[in-house]
């Protein structure tokens, strides 16, 4: 079987290396990938958000399924014109993908079917949100409406913060037409946690939950990112917890997307906030996360393209899926000054026994040397029996990896081994 990944960082990176553990798998293209995907892929530079290339190149090379794993390409509908070439895929069509796809859309969604989340207003004129949070209960969470790379909420501690961010948003375009409406929302407070699930529409199989840490700087400081590094499983995310989340937000979920005439197949990623009131929603995700996909999956012991077929095929319901009991720990490494201004084009040195377990995000490929490319370069992985080993052997494998300019936080996983003797 040959096979598209649509998307380009440590996310595909860990897509592509768990669909190559199938021995069906001949060919896998990855649009437009990157200079470490390229290690286990064909890459062709051809954006993941110009829909109309990449169907013409499904046209032109042997395709026989598609992987849509990037949000920006599933809310434009990439699945839907795949689809219509005769192209199965999996992901969500562009009526599903409105979840993430839309803030506005998914509060709304929420409320009329009583799923647990913040409290919330949208507003769609600056100077009506300014004047709503001059009197708003603060802190508070201020959300672009649309897509923007996972940064687009801004949590403010302060009155001035919170105009601060309306301003950015609204006037300044700083995630461009997704800010053209906005949500304030109520700051809930407990400890996050991520379930990524996969659902062909009718069932829904939880995958190993797992903790993000958005903050650039240790000590969970500086400004939001992509995500700087993840473990799994989350100790926060209890039986309890886990009972709760699937009664009142993961089952209800899928359930009413299916009556809303949205039905959602691929991997739907719910963002939790584990609150004194118990699991609440803060976001919905309509693809595998970045980076938790890069310690989700590889506990998964299960055939990760047989999964996707099933999303696919709607038989999900009659197949194996099983994560190992173990633990996992990715540590991004980064470019100094990421998420902001950051210098490029240095060269990256990897053990070759450790490129099993490092996750290519932000990488380019010149004369043949790996050199960075972005803010988030890699991400360097660990499995082992418990999570005190995983972190351990993440950062023993983040010394053996050298490119200049390199940062990373010193304090992945520091909380979640702490929690684990509270919960």
């Amino acid at each position: 079987m040959n096979i598209l990944v649509v998307g380009g960082g440590g996310r595909e990176h860990a897509i592509i290396k768990k669909l190559r553990e199938n021995p069906t798998v001949e060919r896998i293209f990855c649009l437009p990938g990157n200079g470490g995907i390229a290690r286990d892929a064909e890459c062709f530079a051809i954006s993941s958000t110009d829909i109309p290339a990449i169907v013409e190149f499904a046209k032109t090379h042997p395709v026989d399924y598609a992987v849509v794993a990037q949000d920006d390409p599933l809310v434009l509908g990439c699945v839907d014109e795949l689809n219509s070439i005769g192209i199965p895929c999996f992901g969500p069509d562009k009526k599903a993908a409105i979840i993430e796809g839309s803030k506005v859309f998914s509060k709304n969604f929420m409320k009329k079917y009583n799923i647990p989340t913040a409290e919330y207003e949208v507003f769609d004129d600056p100077e009506k949100a300014l004047e709503y949070l001059k009197t708003a209960r603060i802190p508070t969470v201020v959300k672009a409406d649309g897509p923007a790379l996972g940064k687009g909420a801004l949590v403010c501690m302060t009155r001035d913060d919170a105009f601060c961010a309306v301003r950015e948003i609204m006037e300044d375009k700083k995630f461009g037409a997704s800010g053209d409406r906005i949500v304030i929302e109520e700051y809930m407070t407990g400890p996050e946690v991520t379930v990524l699930s996969f659902t062909d529409g009718e069932t829904v199989v939880p995958m190993v939950s797992s903790t993000d840490h958005k903050r650039a700087l240790t000590g969970d400081l500086g400004l939001n990112t992509g995500g700087m590094g993840t473990v799994a499983p989350s100790p926060y995310y209890t039986k309890e917890a886990e009972k709760l989340a699937l009664e009142r937000i993961i089952l209800p979920t899928v359930a009413a997307m299916k009556a809303e005439g949205r039905p959602f197949k691929g991997c739907l990623y719910f963002g939790l906030m584990i609150t004194a009131d118990g699991p609440k929603v803060i976001e919905y995700n309509c693809r595998f996360g970045d980076p938790e996909t890069q310690v989700v999956l590889p506990l998964l012991k299960s055939d990760l393209l047989e999964i996707m077929l099933a999303t696919t095929n709607g038989t999900l319901g009659d197949t194996r899926v099983e994560f190992s009991d173990g633990a996992a720990c990715c540590v991004i490494m980064a470019s100094k000054g990421y998420p902001e201004k950051y210098e490029k084009g240095f060269v990256i040195t990897v053990p070759d026994e450790l490129w099993d377990s490092v996750y290519i995000a932000g990488a380019a490929l010149d004369n043949g040397r790996l050199k960075t490319s972005g803010g988030r370069v890699l991400g360097a992985v660990a499995v082992e029996d418990n999570l005190r080993k995983a972190v351990d052997s993440a950062y023993e494998k983040v010394k053996m990896i050298h490119f200049e300019n390199a940062y990373y936080r010193t304090d992945i996983g520091k909380k979640a081994l702490a929690a684990q003797n509270e919960v």
